[in-house]
């Protein structure tokens, strides 16, 4: 079968790619009387043609009770009348079709059952309010002109309060427009700009900035960020999160450190949370590239104590030696142990340390080899 024209919602094809979905005829089967339909990014890709691993489903009735029906692994969220069901590998978002309210900005919305429009109009982006009915014959429902701007490249928001509602969404924004190189509305990045990040908690937002650092073009998101002044450059441009994703592709850092981790501090220089700002690690990094260490002993007692992450930004910005260090230097290890200068008359303390640090120094240069010359410079070392 050939791969679906982009913003194609011809009937007979959306008949076609709806029946295609894993999961979707038991689901239409399940829901018997009950209205059921694909929404939000389901449909957006689906119009796409791109693949999910996952599908938004929203009924107008009870997305507890249809869950449980289904079988496989659930787990409901009764505060947001949602259920999330795992069938043959398909994870699928079921919610009861819902209207919110925010009691004030940037608080968890308050929620009531409501219709399929309502539960439409309440979403962040035209691009995700729009269904597709998967119990009966697939149309798609479109009230707020998302194919539209799909079509148009135009990430548009559908009502002036949403940021202020959430202004998490300013910082999903970002990442939409960076996935699907979309631009913003002009009046939806003027609201973008005002988002007022202050009245959500770092929580949700450092998630939201996680997400964003997981997208293939983090970099194009976090620089939109940047100029809209909901987050802070931290002195380097965009480039450096490239040059952090390419070190990751290859040895000697590949499988070193989270990604999505390292991209978060590259664009942000701190790691997520309250506890990752207090440490600067931009900042640390900055001084790691600027050392010359002549010797392999120098490039590890620079390392020692500092993180992956931060090892990688120091190598991200110049400090060569960090892939020798990762590659080699720190698997280096004696064949003695604390436990053979003890034998050997060393008093427990910071003596066995000292000692043991100046014969992994002198193996790591080369200068000795063995575990007799280990244990000779380390008892000199420990003054023993």
């Amino acid at each position: 079968m050939s791969a679906p024209s982009r913003y194609d919602a011809d009937p007979a094809r959306l008949r076609e790619l709806v029946a295609e979905l894993p999961g979707v005829e038991r689901i239409a089967a399940a829901a018997g009387e009950t209205s059921a339909y694909l929404v939000g990014g389901a449909v957006r890709d689906l119009l796409l043609g791109r693949e999910r691993t996952d599908l938004d489903v929203v009924v107008e009735g009870d997305a507890a009770a249809l869950a449980a029906d289904l079988g496989g692994e659930m787990v409901a969220h009764d505060r947001f009348a949602t259920a999330r069901v795992t069938l043959d590998g398909v994870e699928f978002d079921l919610a009861t079709a819902r209207a919110e309210s925010y009691p004030r900005p940037g608080a968890l919305p308050e929620v009531r059952p409501a219709s399929l429009a309502e539960d439409l109009a309440r979403r962040d982006f035209s691009i995700n309010a729009m269904a597709i009915p998967i119990d009966s014959e697939p149309e798609l429902i479109d009230p707020h002109g998302g194919r539209d701007d799909l079509e148009a490249g135009l990430l548009r928001v559908l009502h002036e309060q949403s940021f202020a509602d959430d202004p998490t969404r300013a910082l999903r924004a970002a990442r939409y427009a960076a996935r699907f190189g979309l631009r913003l509305e002009p009046e939806t990045e003027a609201l973008a700009r005002r988002a007022d990040l202050s009245t959500v908690s770092e929580d949700r937002v450092e998630a939201e900035l996680m997400r964003l650092a997981s997208e293939p073009r983090a970099r194009q998101g976090f620089e939109l960020l940047a100029a809209w002044g909901l987050v802070e450059r931290p002195g380097e441009d965009g480039s450096l999160i490239e040059t952090v994703s390419g070190l990751l592709d290859e040895p000697p850092w590949a499988g070193t450190v989270d990604r999505a981790l390292a991209i978060h501090a590259a664009a942000t220089g701190h790691a997520p949370g309250a506890a990752g700002r207090v440490h600067d690690l931009l900042g640390g990094a900055r001084e790691l590239a600027a050392a010359e260490p002549g010797r392999p002993s120098e490039a590890v007692r620079l390392a020692r104590g500092r993180g992956g992450v931060e090892l990688l930004l120091a190598r991200a910005l110049g400090a060569e030696w960090a892939d020798r260090y990762m590659a080699e230097w720190r698997h280096a290890r004696l064949e003695i142990t604390g436990d053979d200068l003890i034998e050997a008359g060393v008093p427990e303390g910071p003596a066995v340390g000292r000692g043991l640090d100046e014969a992994l120094g002198r193996k790591l240069d080369g200068e000795i080899a063995g575990r007799e010359e280990e244990l000779r410079v380390a008892l000199d070392a420990a003054g023993a």
